[in-house]
């Protein structure tokens, strides 16, 4: 078989069909027939895997394996309300020789923003979060009954939210469990899961593409000439649209107990091992126009690295002259400003995002230097969380280091240094007693 039949099979919802898939292109890769690029300077540590969803049905080892090839110097797994990818995207670096970091994404209520909008359009005080540099996903005690407790109340509003969105798709009626829960691997279906059952079962119902064009443009008020049927895109954004977001017939409008705050979420973070991750949108709602206000409430409860997706936020050709472009580089600032490090991503939870952002774009060149070093900074910790139980938050940290700014430049060290197939051999006698100086003189080896 060819290398793009193994490729196919990393997606496989079977685990040992993708690890077998990977050391099959492994072994091509030793004997030549795959050459893979030396790691540059570009990173994508956003990235949805199909325990969520993922645009293209990538797997955490597919993803890997694609940022290898492409040359990557780091990536990062990021799903909704679940840490499953963790384990299988940390391993596949391992054997890779990929720099990988992994966490969730969820939403949060924000109690000193409740009348602002921050970055979930039309839901004043609701923002989405992050949590990333886990040391596993085997979580104990609060932290996995709070981990459990997002993904249960995820699922319920997916439900509530199908039975509405039933009565109005009639006939194309779905069945949460046979119709929308087997497509995700760990049963963790999320709203563009239920798009794509919609659009297949559609497909399967109407004998002709007429009767499915009529069916789709009545129901949606869209023209059936911009929803390229009978799958695409353009068609499940539209679904999307119409039923599920602010306005659709299945939406529901969040109020303060919908989601957990902020202040509890990054609790369970710290206390997990992980670094409690702002996520900024464009600058535009009301709430981020008051930056400086939101960062610092944010920080107070424990946030310790900033996330962006650099592409949705320039014009190419248009440079300072877009006003998102110009706000991109006015938080870059104040997070630099702040010692924030930066995570950097394209998402890849809707398809035809990019695998990686356009780095040489004249908008984005002189930003990657920053996005680079928030990259190695969050997996230093991520090498020493595993291995030795110390990070970038918690006592170990808090002793070792004065400021930020200091404890940035270490883990940055660590994060260049440390070469995933060797770092936990090379650290395997350190412990909680380690001294900064000790473990990068033991990298450097």
């Amino acid at each position: 078989m060819g290398v793009e039949t193994y490729e196919k099979q990393l997606d496989s919802f079977d685990p040992k069909e993708r690890r077998d898939a990977l050391e099959v292109l492994i072994e091509m890769t030793e004997q030549g027939k795959i050459k893979l690029p030396e790691p540059g300077y570009f990173v994508n540590m956003h990235c949805h895997t199909f325990y969520s969803f993922n645009g293209a049905g990538y797997s955490p080892v597919k993803i890997a394996w694609k940022a290898r090839k492409m040359g990557l110097a780091a990536a990062g797994s990021v799903d909704f309300d679940t840490l499953e990818a963790l384990e299988e995207f940390r391993e596949a670096g391992t054997k890779l020789g990929l720099k990988t970091v992994s966490g969730f994404e969820t939403r949060v209520f924000v109690p000193e923003f409740a009348k602002r909008v921050i970055n979930s359009p039309g839901e004043p005080g609701i923002a989405y979060h992050m949590g990333v540099g886990f040391a596993s996903s085997d979580l104990t005690g609060e932290s996995s009954k709070l981990l459990q407790g997002l993904k249960t109340t995820a699922q319920n509003r997916n439900m509530n939210l199908l039975e509405k969105v039933n009565s109005y798709l009639s006939p194309i009626e779905l069945d949460y469990e046979n119709d929308v829960m087997v497509l995700s691997p760990s049963g963790n279906p999320t709203e563009r899961h239920i798009c794509s059952a919609y659009m297949t079962k559609a497909e399967l119902h109407f004998d002709t593409h007429q009767e499915l064009a009529e069916f789709w443009s009545e129901k949606l008020g869209v023209s059936a000439d911009e929803l390229n049927l009978p799958n695409s895109p353009q068609l499940a954004n539209a679904i999307r649209k119409k039923t599920m977001k602010r306005g659709g017939v299945g939406y529901v409008q969040p109020d303060p107990d919908s989601f957990p705050n902020m202040a509890d979420v990054n609790e369970f973070i710290l206390a997990s091992g992980g670094i409690p991750v702002f996520t900024w949108l464009d600058g535009t709602s009301e709430g981020e126009q008051d930056i400086e206000e939101l960062l610092e409430i944010a920080m107070a409860t424990g946030v310790e690295a900033v996330n962006i997706i650099p592409d949705r936020n320039f014009t190419p050709g248009e440079w300072l002259d877009n006003e998102k472009c110009r706000k991109l580089y006015e938080f870059v600032g104040l997070a630099n400003k702040l010692d924030l490090p930066i995570l950097v991503g394209t998402e890849m939870n809707s398809p035809g995002q990019k695998f990686v952002d356009d780095f040489g774009s004249n908008e984005l060149a002189s930003l990657v230097p920053s996005f680079y070093d928030g990259a190695m900074t969050i997996y230093g910790h991520c090498v020493l969380i595993h291995t030795i139980g110390i990070g970038y938050t918690g006592g170990w940290a808090d002793h070792h280091f004065d400021n930020r700014a200091d404890k940035n430049k270490f883990f940055l060290e660590v994060g260049k240094l440390a070469d995933p197939a060797t770092y936990e051999k090379k650290l395997k006698n350190f412990d909680f007693s380690a001294e900064p100086e000790k473990i990068l003189k033991k990298l450097k080896k």
